[in-house]
């Protein structure tokens, strides 16, 4: 299956560049280019890339205001393509507000070719192309941003507790309503994606398969309505989990081995 590329950059030499890149690899194919945010939108409904590559900072609408357009407003038929921001500086404003607007993840325009093509592919299978790190990073960053620049921050709807939860281990504080939609074990796999942990050390830690982890991720995301484990990380650091939250459980010798290993540079 070839991953269809939508690139978004006002510099026609960028454009070129990343062509050259990604027109090299027989599984990805460049379907076309647009040299704004207001092209962006419309090329992408015109030709329903899987993976737009978004420039941030462009002349009209910007590539945040795209990205949101896109994610919100997408008219189908099928899934909305999922956005990878491009920028410069690995620390911009923007990107963060971009994340917000449900962007799957963000590069660097001087990522080494072999990098780009794999976030490239990791975004079409519906992964967020973060390391955890960099997450990290940027909610520390995020939480610290003037409301202005989150215009389209989104807001989970409010549901109704869920009954007949099962205790984890956790020593569990009152929760904002929103996570009452969560079981104890989702709520404990929440704070450990907000601390910036990947699927590989989250399933160490909780003596679960790795696929078990990402499956519990998903139903997450889909539980509190948003786009990728960045928004929930950050509800999760707004609701003020992750210093409230004691994990009682014991960690076992697949934690110490994860955490000698180190984490993967991609999770979903």
């Amino acid at each position: 299956m070839t991953v269809r590329v939508l690139l978004a950059d006002d510099q026609e030499m960028v454009r070129t560049a990343l062509r050259l890149v990604i027109d090299r690899r027989e599984d990805l194919s460049v379907v076309g280019e647009s040299a704004d945010g207001e092209q962006a939108v419309s090329h992408a409904i015109e030709l329903r890339p899987d993976v737009v590559l978004m420039d941030v900072r462009m002349p009209g609408m910007t590539g945040v205001e795209a990205t949101w357009r896109l994610t919100t407003s997408w008219p189908g038929p099928g899934p909305a393509p999922r956005v990878l921001v491009l920028t410069t500086f690995d620390l911009d404003e923007y990107v963060h507000a971009a994340l917000r607007a449900g962007a799957a993840g963000f590069l660097l325009k001087n990522s080494p070719p072999d990098q780009l093509t794999h976030a490239i592919r990791t975004a079409a299978a519906g992964e967020a192309v973060l390391a955890p790190s960099v997450t990290r990073r940027l909610i520390d960053t995020v939480t610290a941003l003037p409301a202005a620049l989150l215009p389209h921050a989104p807001v989970p709807p409010d549901p109704a507790p869920r009954e007949g939860r099962q205790e984890d281990g956790l020593d569990r504080p009152d929760t904002p309503g929103v996570l009452n939609a969560l079981t104890e074990r989702e709520l404990h796999v929440l704070v450990l994606v907000a601390r910036g942990m990947s699927n590989a050390r989250i399933a160490a830690a909780l003596g679960l398969s790795e696929g078990n982890v990402k499956s519990r991720v998903n139903r997450i995301l889909t539980r509190l309505g948003l786009e990728n484990r960045v928004q929930a990380a950050l509800l999760a650091h707004q609701a003020g989990l992750t210093g409230s939250i004691r994990m009682t459980t014991t960690p076992g010798p697949r934690q110490a081995t994860a955490d000698s290993t180190g984490d993967p540079s991609t999770s979903s």
